[in-house]
């Protein structure tokens, strides 16, 4: 990607993240830039292609996290194998390396903040919002619990509700961070949170 490219599309989410996908013109996107309409379209051909362009790099940063720390890229009925051979361990580095590009890498924190300020107001953003941060975390802990109780790994429990045990508190950790006294503060509770819920949750080899 060009720098220019790689500007507009920066710029472009930042704005989203600060006043919403939905207020921000493509004039906006190019007065941020120093530019004109004209010299924006050469690059991208509208503002919903700056859009699908930030999602796609937003699913790749994921993907390529999933890779780093050994869990799952895909779902399950995608990968069933990986989701049997990801180890507590690996969960515990991937899903604090989640919570540092949520809370800490620029296009993370504004990607984040896009989509809650506008789920509000459009339904395909909600989408992503519940993909992301809501129900589709939620279900992908649910589906690598299920197989770890299958294995002996974690103690026989609802997999749904021990995913919410395991998610909720970086939910709420991530919301607690965006005041600037927290940030250290909450990646040290997440890392205790994590570790407290493998002893409760993983069964004890005799």
């Amino acid at each position: 990607m060009s720098d220019t490219r790689e500007k507009i599309l920066l710029t472009a989410l930042r704005l989203f993240a600060c006043d919403g996908y939905e207020a921000v013109s493509v004039s906006a996107i190019a007065g941020m830039l120093g530019m004109t309409k004209g010299a924006l379209y050469r690059h991208y051909k509208s503002k919903r292609e700056i859009f699908d362009r930030i999602v796609e790099r937003m699913v790749q940063l994921d993907n390529e996290r999933a890779r780093k720390h050994d869990v799952p890229e895909e779902t399950f009925d995608q990968s069933p194998l990986a989701y049997r051979s990801a180890t507590l361990d690996n969960i515990k580095s991937f899903t604090l390396s989640q919570f540092r590009f949520w809370t800490e890498d620029d296009f993370g924190r504004d990607f984040r903040k896009m989509v809650t300020l506008e789920q509000y107001r459009n339904p395909e953003i909600a989408d992503w919002q519940q993909k992301v941060l809501a129900d589709g975390p939620v279900s992908y802990m649910e589906d690598l619990f299920r197989e770890m109780m299958a294995q002996g790994v974690l103690k026989s429990s609802n997999p749904r509700l021990l995913a919410l045990d395991f998610y909720a508190p970086f939910y709420l950790l991530i919301s607690m961070s965006d005041a600037p006294s927290n940030g250290e503060n909450a990646m040290d509770l997440l890392t205790a949170h994590i570790e407290n819920f493998i002893e409760r949750n993983t069964v004890t080899r005799k």
